[in-house]
């Protein structure tokens, strides 16, 4: 509400109220809330629900005697318990698996070695010709 200050004209004109409201900052308000609202909506689709299908596959059999590599923490390699050198890789793993390039292969590799060491040896394994590589870690259920 308003009220009207000034000259005293008429005794009628004596504090006339304005009975008009100020709507400027309400739609001041209700554009930013707008603009926050146009902002915000987005960001808040990010997650996507998929449903996804279940798997009727049967777990896989362990071999028998299964061929494990294993990259220690200093980066050397060893099939089984004998180590090997890098170089030799291939003919090991061909002395190991009796030349069946389709026997999976599990690597072991220590925590404290990196990624792209990790993925070196993957590579060496791949340009032996063995492309079943299984990747061997700890229960997590397990530890703490």
């Amino acid at each position: 509400m308003g009220v009207r200050l000034g000259r005293r004209q008429a005794a009628d004109d004596d504090l006339a109220l304005a009975h008009e409201i100020n709507v400027t900052p309400f739609i001041d308000v209700m554009l930013v809330l707008l603009i926050i609202f146009m902002v915000a909506a987005p960001l808040a689709t990010v997650d996507l629900g998929v449903d996804l299908p279940a798997s009727t596959a049967a777990p896989q059999p362990r071999p028998d005697k299964p061929v494990y590599l294993t990259l220690q923490s200093d980066l050397t390699l060893a099939i089984g318990e004998t180590a090997v050198v890098r170089e030799a890789l291939s003919d090991a793993l061909a002395s190991a698996t009796s030349n069946n390039k389709d026997e999976r292969i599990f690597l072991r590799a220590d925590k404290a070695v990196s990624y792209g060491e990790l993925m070196a040896v993957m590579n060496l394994l791949r340009d032996a010709g063995y492309l079943k590589v299984a990747l061997v870690g700890l229960d997590g259920r397990d530890t703490p």
